[in-house]
C-alpha cells in the first residue's frame, strides 16, 4: 500500500483522509501503462531481443577459450606427456588456450545482426502498440464510468422531481382537492425513480471497478473518477476525420504497421543468412597448449655433441659397442621434472587457416533457406492483412460516426420536445387539467429522452475520439 501511494503522489493525485479520490483520464492511461502486465510482458520481450542483438554483435569477434583439466588415471593408459603406453598410477594436468577468429562467410553474422536489429526495433513497437491498446481500453472504460456519472445525475433530478410532485399532490388529498389514488400513482412513481436512481448508482460502481481492474487497482481501494461535462470535451470535426487521410496517417502513426514492416525486413535478412550457410567460409584459428604428468620423473638438462653409443652386438662370444657414424646431440645430466618445468618442456603452438565446406548435410541448408524465403512471403502478406483490416476499421469507424452523430441530433431534438412536452403537462397538472398518471408518463419520457441523449452524445464522442486515435492524436478529454 506505500508502494502505491508514493506512486499516486508522483501521478499528483492527492488523498486525503475522509477524501475520495479523483483520477483524470490522463491520470489513469500513466498508471495503467505502467501496471498493466501485459505492457510487462511486452518490456521483457523487447529487452530480451536487445540482448539477442547484442550478443550477435559481439559474435563478430574472435573467440578465445581456455581450458584447464586435471586427473589420475591407473591401469593400461597412455603417458599424456611421453605418449608410451604405460601400467603406471598418473596423475597429470592439461592446459590449454584456443582463439578462432571468421575471415569470410558470405556476411552471415553481419545479416544476423540486421535481422537482430530490425526485430529488437519490432519488439519496441510492439511495447508501443501495447501501451496504446491499454490506453485505448482505459479511455473507453473511463467513458462508459462518465455515462453512468451522468445518469446518476439524471436519474436525481428525476426523483427530486418525483418527490416534489408526490408532495403536491398529498397536499391536494389532504385537502380533499385529490383522491387518494392519485397519490398512490406518485408514490409509485417514486418509489420507481429511487430505484433507478439505487440501479444508476449500482452501475456506477460497477464501471469504477471494471476500470480499477484495467488499472490493476485493488477493489477495496477508494477510487473515482474527475467527471467533466460532456460538452467540454473536444473532438476534432468530422470533415477533418476524412477516412482517407486518417488511414494514410495511421499506415505512419501506428505502431502495428511498423511491427510489419520491421518484421519483413528482419524476414528479408534471415533469407542472407540462410543462403551463406550453403557457400563454404574460412577461418582463422591458433592454439597453446601444455601438459604434465608425475610419470615423467626426469628430463634433460643439458646436451653435448659427439659419437653415441647406438648398440651392442656379439660376435664370437664377445660385445662390441655399435656406435652413430656422425657426431649426435645427446643429453649429459638430467634434473628432476617438476609441474613448471614440464610445462615448459611441453609447450607447443599452432596456427592455421581453416575451411569449411558444405558438401551434403540432409538438404538441410537448403531447407532452411527456403523457409526462409516463405516467411519473407508470410510476413509480406500479414503486412497487406493489416493494412486491409487497418482499412476497413477506419472506414467502418467513420461510418459509426456519422451514425452516432445522426442519432445524438435525433436524441438531443427528442429531449427537447420531450422536454416541452413536460413542462406543458406539469403547468396543466398544477391548475389541475391533468391527471397525475399522464403527468408521469410525461416525465418517464423526458427521462428516456435524457438517458438516451446522454448514451448517444457519449458514444459519438467515442467514435469520433477512435477516430482520432486512428489518426495518432491519442485520446484526451481537455485542451
Amino acid at each position: 500500500m506505500k508502494n502505491t501511494f508514493l506512486t499516486l503522489t508522483a501521478l499528483g493525485i492527492t488523498i486525503t483522509a475522509g477524501a475520495q479520490v479523483k483520477w483524470s483520464l490522463e491520470q489513469c492511461v500513466e498508471y495503467a501503462v505502467e501496471h498493466n502486465i501485459s505492457v510487462k510482458q511486452a518490456d521483457v520481450q523487447a529487452r530480451m531481443d536487445r540482448l539477442t542483438l547484442d550478443q550477435s554483435k559481439a559474435a563478430l569477434y574472435p573467440t578465445a577459450n581456455s581450458q584447464h583439466s586435471a586427473g589420475y588415471q591407473f591401469g593400461r593408459s597412455i603417458d599424456p606427456t611421453s605418449n608410451q603406453f604405460t601400467t603406471n598410477e598418473i596423475l597429470f594436468a592439461n592446459h590449454s588456450l584456443n582463439i578462432n577468429a571468421d575471415l569470410f562467410n558470405w556476411f552471415r553474422k553481419r545479416n544476423t545482426v540486421a535481422a537482430n536489429g530490425f526485430s529488437y526495433e519490432a519488439a519496441v513497437a510492439k511495447f508501443d502498440k501495447a501501451r496504446n491498446d491499454v490506453a485505448l481500453n482505459v479511455s473507453n472504460a473511463y467513458l462508459a464510468a462518465l455515462l453512468s456519472h451522468e445518469q446518476i445525475n439524471v436519474a436525481t433530478v428525476q426523483l427530486q422531481q418525483s418527490r416534489e410532485q408526490r408532495d403536491n399532490v398529498n397536499k391536494q388529498v389532504l385537502a380533499g382537492a385529490l383522491p387518494e389514488l392519485n397519490l398512490a400513482e406518485m408514490e409509485t412513481q417514486l418509489a420507481n425513480d429511487s430505484a433507478t436512481l439505487i440501479s444508476a448508482r449500482a452501475d456506477y460502481r460497477l464501471r469504477l471497478l471494471q476500470l480499477q481492474a484495467l488499472l490493476n487497482l485493488d477493489a477495496a481501494m477508494a477510487f473515482d473518477v474527475q467527471a467533466p461535462p460532456v460538452d467540454s470535451i473536444p473532438v476534432e470535426p468530422l470533415a477533418e476525420l476524412d477516412p482517407a487521410a486518417v488511414f494514410a496517417s495511421a499506415l505512419v502513426n501506428l505502431p502495428q504497421q511498423k511491427i510489419n514492416e520491421l518484421n519483413v525486413k528482419a524476414a528479408e535478412k534471415n533469407v542472407l543468412v540462410t543462403k551463406a550457410a550453403m557457400y563454404p567460409s574460412f577461418g582463422l584459428f591458433g592454439g597453446l597448449d601444455s601438459r604434465y604428468s608425475n610419470a615423467q620423473k626426469l628430463i634433460p638438462d643439458s646436451y653435448q655433441k659427439g659419437i653415441v653409443p647406438i648398440g651392442i652386438i656379439m660376435l664370437d662370444g664377445k660385445h662390441y659397442p655399435v656406435t652413430s657414424i656422425e657426431p649426435q646431440t645427446y643429453p649429459v645430466s638430467f634434473k628432476k621434472g617438476n609441474y613448471f618445468n614440464q610445462l615448459s618442456a611441453n609447450f607447443s603452438q599452432n596456427l592455421g587457416i581453416g575451411l569449411n565446406i558444405p558438401i551434403f548435410n540432409g538438404n538441410q541448408a537448403r531447407t532452411n533457406w527456403k523457409k526462409a524465403k516463405l516467411n519473407v512471403e508470410s510476413q509480406q502478406l500479414l503486412q497487406e492483412q493489416d493494412a486491409q483490416t487497418l482499412k476497413q476499421d477506419i472506414y467502418q469507424a467513420h461510418t459509426n460516426a456519422i451514425a452516432a452523430i445522426e442519432k445524438y441530433n435525433a436524441a438531443r431534438i427528442a429531449a427537447a420536445s420531450a422536454q416541452k412536452a413536460y413542462d406543458f403537462a406539469r403547468k396543466r397538472f398544477e391548475v389541475g387539467l391533468l391527471k397525475p398518471i399522464d403527468l408521469i408518463t410525461n416525465q418517464n419520457n423526458l427521462f428516456k429522452a435524457k438517458i438516451n441523449m446522454l448514451s448517444a452524445q457519449y458514444d459519438y464522442v467515442f467514435k469520433l475520439k477512435l477516430l482520432e486515435f486512428y489518426k495518432g492524436r491519442g485520446i484526451k478529454l481537455h485542451h
